[in-house]
């Protein structure tokens, strides 16, 4: 796979100076260039390699999940579960889900360590994945040792996983987890708390997650926060929007079940994965973009990629 030309590292530039570089250079004419860069580190292969390591990493904790749930042994949080795995994965997903529900649910407390097992392992590789594609957009050919690599991967993991975690209860499961806490005896003001403070911390969880995988993915030393949030909020801004469409599209369309019949459920989950990876590649080539402007090297191309047909 091809590499983007390197980007000079930046991290002693005042926090100030990236806002600046944004004025100067314009938001368009960075984005174009940016897209640009995310081509030329062939960011769409990325992107569906990173989607497949997302999706294995989902299913087992999934059933981490649902053996949690079982250890917990509250009917009221396993209906609240289900609901909010319903609203999550509206439509042909959502049956995929639901029976992986109902089967770790009769198989006793063994989900659980299986599924932190089966999902740290995926994460760790995924996190391993998203290195080896941002080094590509950074202009970084080489990536971790070995060792390095996957320990930072499983440290991203749990870390970013958390943060998920918290974005998912939040979004997904609010409602249905009020509504379990109300079932266990939780005073109704601190339900009405919930009912409003959820929104701000799922946002809060993600941009954190982004801003997480953009420090510490990339093979080399980043630059302060500011540097990175405009890359970081462009991947939360398109998360939402690919998420919100792809809902939509899979909650109004009658021909996607008939068209995959039973791996309608596998397909939709994989296109969540994929546009999820899109988002976060795409902030990455963004923050790399600017970076790269500032330090004086805005062409993404490397001389060496550059091919011009014979006449």
């Amino acid at each position: 796979m091809s590499t983007a030309s390197p980007v000079p590292q930046t991290y002693h530039l005042e926090d100030d100076e990236a806002r600046d570089t944004l004025r100067d250079c314009g938001r368009m004419q960075l984005a174009k260039d940016a897209f640009k860069r995310f081509r030329v580190a062939d960011g769409f292969s990325h992107s569906r390699a990173l989607a497949f390591q997302v999706v294995l990493s989902l299913l087992p904790g999934l059933i981490a999940f649902v053996g949690f749930i079982n250890v917990i042994n509250q009917d009221a949080l396993k209906r609240a579960a289900q609901t909010a795995l319903v609203d999550f994965a509206p439509g042909p997903a959502s049956k995929i889900l639901t029976q992986a529900f109902q089967q770790g649910s009769s198989t006793g407390t063994t989900p659980l360590l299986v599924g932190l097992v089966g999902t740290v392992v995926a994460g760790t590789l995924a996190m391993g994945q998203l290195e080896r594609g941002a080094n590509r957009i950074y202009g970084v050919e080489r990536d971790r040792p070995t060792l390095a690599k996957y320990t930072t991967g499983f440290v991203l993991a749990i870390s970013a996983g958390l943060l998920t975690v918290i974005a998912f209860i939040a979004f997904v499961a609010g409602s249905a987890a009020g509504q379990a806490a109300q079932a266990t005896g939780i005073s109704k003001s601190v339900i009405t708390v919930w009912t409003f403070a959820r929104w701000p911390l799922g946002i809060i969880a993600v941009v954190a997650a982004f801003a997480l995988l953009f420090k510490h993915s990339p093979r080399r030393h980043q630059p302060d926060a500011s540097w990175l949030a405009h890359g970081s909020a462009l991947s939360t801004l398109l998360w939402f929007v690919f998420t919100g469409l792809l809902s939509f599209y899979l909650t109004a369309s009658k021909s996607f079940g008939q068209t995959y019949g039973p791996l309608a459920g596998i397909v939709g989950i994989l296109l969540w994965a994929f546009l999820t990876s899109l988002a976060l590649h795409l902030g990455l080539a963004f923050a790399a973009q600017l970076e790269a402007v500032r330090a004086g090297v805005p062409n993404p191309q490397t001389a060496e990629d550059r091919y011009d047909p014979p006449e």
